[in-house]
């Protein structure tokens, strides 16, 4: 065998070499990003068994599950635009009955577009020092209520509430089972919206629950905030969209201390957050009132018979009432027309000038002729 024959053996097999290499950086990748796609709950529940901590695990279609799906390590469900749905033949796990649950610390869970519907609890709950992340999620008709933060942590980044609660809506529960030892947390860092204004975001009457905690990111859309005793969810504008009791027992921490103004104008009543303390200007409550075109605001007063005007000099440090008393405007009389004399239009003729030269001539003569005849009769 020549030295050149060699030569080319051995090219061709590190050529054979390379390609089974590049063959397998990248056949194996897809091979195991495949084995994240789920088409079912029992590949479902398996996937989330033997995934690794960190995991992204994404629906393939619509699901149905028949019971509690609990989570201990870090994961996340990518639902692909699709919708997880609890049947009808439900199947508790030692009194659970949540559709998602993260337990304890080293559990973090992210659920991310996707929907989740009907369940005999609530949809999602984090137990225990727990961390669930909400990211473009639905969740509706659930018994008990949408989310629960159960002695665990909850970040709201893009969430829409339907209607979840028996009889009344109960929307985020911020709880502390008797067996949890950890306080939960709200984080509001994005967007939450809800079909109900009522009980939104609230905290648990349980007598379990005796601190919590409400955090607001600085480019959050809704704030979570604690206003006196209440629990308030705003818009953007700092709006009140929904406001709940803050527990006899339970302690509230937030970065902030904020008061609840009550704006009433023309029938029609708007709640405003602003921080205790602040003053505010005629401006700002003049920006929450909307009127139409043929009305104004005539002044702010701190009675409904409008006796007493608001003192904008004051800080306020309670909620507070305020009405605004409002006008319509009247239309003003409109300036009267003065009509322009009619132009004579007639086109002048040498004829009537003659005329009136000779008018003229006349009476003068006349006057002239008098004059003279006075003079000689004097003489």
């Amino acid at each position: 065998m020549t030295g050149g024959t060699k030569i080319m053996k051995k090219t061709i097999y590190f050529i054979l070499f390379f390609m089974a290499i590049l063959t397998l950086a990248v056949v194996v990748p897809n091979i195991s990003s495949a084995a994240t796609f789920v088409t079912d709950e029992s590949t479902l529940r398996s996937t989330i068994e033997s995934a690794d901590y960190g995991a992204t695990i994404t629906l393939q279609n619509d699901i149905t599950v028949t019971q509690p799906i609990v989570i201990a390590k870090e994961l996340t469900i990518d639902g692909n635009g699709h919708t997880i749905t609890g049947s009808n033949d439900w199947t508790s796990t030692s009194g659970n009955q949540t559709m998602f649950t993260a337990q304890f610390s080293d559990a973090k869970l992210t659920l991310k577009n996707i929907k989740l519907v009907n369940g005999p609890k609530y949809g999602v709950q984090s137990y225990d020092g727990a961390t669930v992340i909400l990211d473009d999620v639905s969740i509706t008709g659930f018994r008990y209520g949408g989310v629960l933060a159960n002695g665990g942590n909850v970040e709201v980044k893009n969430l829409h509430l339907g209607y979840n609660g028996t009889g009344a809506n109960n929307g985020i529960e911020i709880d502390k089972g008797a067996a949890a030892t950890n306080n939960p947390t709200l984080t509001m860092n994005g967007v939450l919206t809800s079909e109900s204004t009522e009980n939104v975001v609230r905290a648990a009457e349980n007598g379990h629950l005796t601190e919590f905690t409400v955090t607001n990111t600085e480019n959050t859309t809704n704030k979570v905030l604690i206003a006196g005793d209440k629990v308030v969810l705003t818009d953007e504008n700092n709006n009140v969209i929904s406001e709940t009791e803050v527990p006899d027992n339970a302690t509230a921490n937030a970065d902030e201390q904020n008061v609840v103004i009550t704006l009433i104008a023309n029938g029609e009543t708007n709640k405003i957050v602003v921080k205790e303390g602040e003053t505010i200007t005629e401006e700002f409550l003049k920006s929450h009132i909307k009127l139409t075109e043929d009305y104004t605001v005539e002044g702010f007063y701190t009675d409904e018979n409008y006796t007493i005007s608001f003192d904008f000099s004051k800080a306020i440090d309670t909620d507070t009432t305020i009405y605004a008393k409002t006008a319509k405007v009247e239309d003003e009389e409109p300036t009267p027309v003065v009509p322009e004399p009619e132009k004579d239009e007639t086109p002048k003729t040498g004829v009537e000038n003659y005329l009136g030269i000779a008018v003229s001539v006349a009476i003068l003569s006349t006057v002239a002729i008098i004059f003279t005849k006075k003079k000689e009769v004097k003489e």
